[in-house]
């Protein structure tokens, strides 16, 4: 099914691990309601200014997010997240993403440059959206940390 003119649900809720465990990842009505809007508000805005955009991770249900061991917090079993990558002639280059958004006066609640630009963490909620920039990190113990970023 596709919800814009650039992307695909299944973009948006496959998970190979949800497939290896065979974990149910069908978004309820709500869900997709909130995909629609993150579709129509942020990821095809984003797409259109820069070009095409790989979505590594979308919808989660509560048991893949689990899986995954994701934030119990996570506004990915909202519909309201996506983690993505942008590539150009081969070479990952995220931080396209991160100087877009940055730049651009659109609509987000948090944007996380996840781990030297290895994925962008984006999410919007359906009110009070914070514009929060953070960077995650690993720390001593290998544990993830969360810092706001410098711009």
């Amino acid at each position: 099914m596709r919800v814009s003119k650039n992307f695909l649900l299944s973009e948006l809720i496959g998970s190979s691990t949800a497939k290896r465990l065979d974990i149910d990842n069908e978004p309820t009505k709500k869900h997709l309601r909130n995909l629609q809007r993150t579709v129509d508000l942020l990821l095809q805005p984003l797409r259109d200014a820069v070009g095409p955009i790989r979505v590594s991770s979308g919808y989660r249900s509560k048991a893949l997010n689990r899986a995954i061991g994701g934030s119990s917090k996570s506004q990915h079993c909202k519909a309201e997240a996506l983690d993505l990558q942008y590539w150009e002639d081969g070479i990952m280059n995220n931080k396209v993403i991160y100087d877009w958004i940055i730049k651009s006066d659109i609509e987000f609640d948090q944007m996380i440059n996840e781990f030297d630009f290895s994925w962008i963490h984006i999410s919007l909620a359906k009110k009070k959206n914070r514009k929060q920039v953070l960077e995650a990190f690993k720390d001593e113990e290998g544990d993830t940390k969360y810092r706001y970023a410098d711009d």
